[in-house]
């Protein structure tokens, strides 16, 4: 069988850093430490049901959500292999009440944000699932970071990304200089460069969305709904539905094949008016993406997410995301001015 003779990502992340004569090297380690996390996370989920992992673990983070047994072993592998790298101050992860400290000794001049693993309530019907993270240089002198590492704009990031965990497994990053996929050849354990310079088509093909929600939506919402069923083949209307509840497989389908994401504010839970997407762990790291592969990332007033500046690690937003023209439309529709 033939093998891969392409571009590691180790070899792309090395090339981009050659661009940059000031650059340091410390981000080109700390992604190197994320792939060696994201490589023994793949072999775990892939065994999983081999390896008694599946189900749940008996404990609630945060968010007050159960946490599976493979989300816990993520978040620790994560965290064990990110502790002592030298490359960061700080961490927070969304099963984590507050910022996760490095070890002593061990610190660094960038932070990480990551939802160790997105989609984990599909683990135990095998859907695909992922990692996400966010990357900011630290603004703090301290030698331990704080909250305020954490809480920056998205704008602020120096890269984001996430590796999906499927039929194969996937790492989809961006440091500025667009979006690039690499895809995990498991026999020799290398990510080969398998998507060059990702673009998200303008029009949407797709729309990921909970319909289950419609009731508890806004008027402007539930009239953009009607708008996309209606048939116009000129503008490529009625949308094929295609929603996986796997926020990071979702945005991965519509990254490649162009479509629009969508979690609106509802009045189904009182205690989340603003949604239940997370700033810092889902929205502000997939809106960077978006962005550097032509695409958009707003809130369902319009705000862009890469513009809001966080005031807790934990934050909520509405998100509407995907292809730039598709993102308009909404838009249009969310602020009633269609």
């Amino acid at each position: 069988m033939n093998r891969p003779l392409g571009i590691t990502v180790s070899r792309q992340i090395m090339d981009s850093q050659r661009m940059h004569p000031q650059a340091t090297g410390e981000l080109s380690g700390l992604l190197s430490e994320l792939i060696v996390a994201a490589k023994i996370i793949s072999a775990e989920v892939n065994m999983a049901g081999l390896a008694d992992i599946l189900g749940l673990s008996g404990k609630t983070n945060i968010q007050g959500e159960e946490v599976q047994k493979l989300d816990e072993f993520s978040n620790k592998t994560i965290i064990k292999r990110m502790a002592r790298s030298g490359y960061i101050c700080v961490m927070a992860s969304e099963e984590n009440d507050d910022i996760i400290p490095v070890m002593e000794g061990y610190e660094g001049k960038y932070t990480l944000a990551f939802d160790p693993l997105d989609g984990s309530s599909n683990i135990d019907v095998n859907v695909n699932v992922g990692t996400i993270f966010s990357i900011h240089r630290r603004v703090s002198q301290w030698r331990q970071g704080i909250d305020s590492d954490v809480l920056q704009r998205g704008r602020e990031q120096v890269a984001a990304g996430y590796i999906i965990y499927g039929s194969s497994t996937i790492m989809v990053y961006s440091s500025g200089e667009g979006v690039h996929g690499f895809t995990l050849d498991p026999s020799v354990g290398e990510f080969f460069l398998s998507h060059p310079d990702i673009k998200m088509p303008e029009k949407s093909k797709y729309i990921s969305v909970n319909e289950g929600n419609h009731g508890y939506w806004s008027d402007n919402m539930r009239r953009y709904m009607d708008y996309i069923r209606e048939d116009d083949k000129p503008s490529g209307r009625p949308y094929s539905a295609r929603y996986i509840g796997s926020l990071v497989a979702d945005f991965h389908r519509n990254l490649i094949t162009g479509g629009i994401f969508l979690y609106p504010r509802d009045s189904k839970d009182p205690e989340k008016p603003e949604g239940k997407l997370r700033l810092l762990y889902e929205a502000s790291p997939l809106a960077l993406l978006a962005e550097q592969a032509g695409g958009r990332a707003i809130t369902d007033d319009g705000e862009n997410i890469l513009d809001i500046t966080p005031t807790s690690l934990h934050q909520r937003v509405p998100l509407v995301i995907g292809s730039k023209n598709a993102v308009d439309e909404a838009e249009a529709f969310l602020k009633g001015e269609r």
